[in-house]
């Protein structure tokens, strides 16, 4: 692979070269030459109008299917997905079938993936087989190559076992990964408990069961002094006790979605059940909330909760369909437009997951691998299911306008340039 970048200017905030324009040489995988003005010498020449570059974006909450739900998603069509939405590393929730519960699973998501223009990470569950009773084999794991542990789309709800969890992963340095709900709350509700949900006649699921939940996170992280990282954040209360966690000295991080920072549950007057997920889209007062912690950087990186459903599992009743909403694609193009700096937005896409996740770190430098991403912050488009690479299509903001287009991904010696 020989390709040449030409007037690329590089968003890379710890970089010498961050906010200018320049050529970026690279060959075989390796970034070669920084510079102006650089020479193509039999390379594939990239020369597109505000072209930036920026280290490869991260997104560390995704259901890829595979094994056991490929109705949803194989590996092909979400790194088909990842791609289209500028990322090339997306950690996988361990909610398969069989669940990322083994060492052998974590070996054979790994196996599968390949070396692929996306790096996979697979999640590994906190609890055998996602059953929430007894502990996973969670350092072998560990060993196998797992980014991180979290029963994912099945919160732990067992305090003991939580706490043991925690305990676990502190010698090992990893991070427990949890989506704040209390189920016993929350497991009659269909969307966010308020006006909207009387108005619409359903059961709503309160903020408390998400507050309860956290808050019992957060006393047991006190405990253990471990890490933790919460992901799905969807009340100001929430993001109130996370900041104030932060500030007692506790290795907490957070993470929110495309929906909860851009959405409110207004969206659901017409009982669309592209927007049933969980936790529950919520009120505006919240939702501008999230938008402001994004905005003021109090939020640590980004989750597009890529939950890919098939259509009948959408096409139906609203209290029968499933919770999920499928994103990677206009992830970006919903994040670049909450109003935050593109700094603010690139650092929580690149270098703030990598650090708490314990990855190697993506530089724009002379020598290094070449893992980046090319977008144009600038470019506006209306998200169209042509857009879509996943293999379902139970996209929310389909028909909406988003602002910044991914150009196209380079990583493990591999280019994919998108349609512009």
């Amino acid at each position: 692979m020989k390709v040449l970048l030409k007037k690329a200017r590089i968003i890379a905030p710890a970089s010498p070269f961050h906010g200018r324009q320049k050529d970026i040489s690279i060959k075989d995988g390796i970034i070669d030459g920084i510079g102006d003005d650089l020479l193509q010498l039999d390379q594939q020449l990239v020369e597109i109008p505000n072209l930036h570059v920026s280290s490869g974006w991260v997104d560390v909450f995704a259901d890829f299917g595979e094994p056991g739900n490929e109705q949803h998603e194989t590996i092909e069509t979400g790194i088909n997905a990842a791609m289209a939405g500028g990322f090339t590393d997306v950690f996988l929730i361990p909610n398969n079938k069989p669940a990322t519960s083994t060492r052998s699973q974590v070996d054979y998501l790994r196996r599968r993936a390949g070396n692929n223009a996306v790096t996979l990470h697979p999640i590994a569950s906190v609890s055998k087989d996602l059953l929430g009773t007894e502990l996973a084999e969670m350092y072998d794991m560990a060993e196998a190559g797992a980014v991180a542990f979290s029963d994912g789309l099945n919160p732990v709800q067992n305090s003991g076992l939580m706490l043991k969890a925690l305990q676990y992963v502190l010698p090992i340095q990893a991070n427990i990964i949890q989506v704040p709900i209390d189920t016993n709350l929350s497991k009659h509700g269909l969307l966010n408990e308020g006006i909207m949900s009387t108005r619409l006649g359903m059961p709503g699921k309160p903020g408390l069961a998400e507050e309860l939940a956290l808050h019992r996170d957060l006393k047991l992280l006190e405990y253990t002094g471990s890490r933790l990282h919460v992901t799905g954040i969807s009340t100001a209360q929430s993001l109130s006790q996370v900041m104030n966690a932060k500030q007692a000295g506790l290795r907490i991080t957070c993470s929110v979605t495309p929906y909860h920072c851009s959405l409110d549950d207004d969206i659901l007057e017409k009982y669309d059940t592209r927007y049933k997920v969980d936790p529950p889209i919520r009120s505006v007062p919240n939702r501008d909330a999230i938008k402001q912690a994004v905005k003021n950087g109090m939020i640590d990186c980004f989750a597009s909760h890529h939950l890919p459903r098939n259509w009948d599992e959408k096409t139906c009743e609203f209290e029968y369909a499933s919770y999920g909403m499928e994103g990677l694609e206009t992830a970006f193009g919903v994040y670049n437009n909450l109003g935050a700096s593109l700094d603010t937005v690139i650092t929580m896409l690149t270098s703030n997951p990598r650090l708490i996740f314990n990855l190697p770190n993506s530089h724009i430098e002379v020598g290094e691998k070449a893992c980046l991403t090319l977008f144009d912050p600038q470019k506006t488009w209306i998200a169209d299911e042509k857009h879509i690479r996943s293999a379902s299509k139970n996209n929310g903001f389909l028909g909406m306008e988003m602002k910044g287009k991914v150009l196209g991904t380079i990583n493990n010696s591999k280019f994919v340039q998108q349609e512009i």
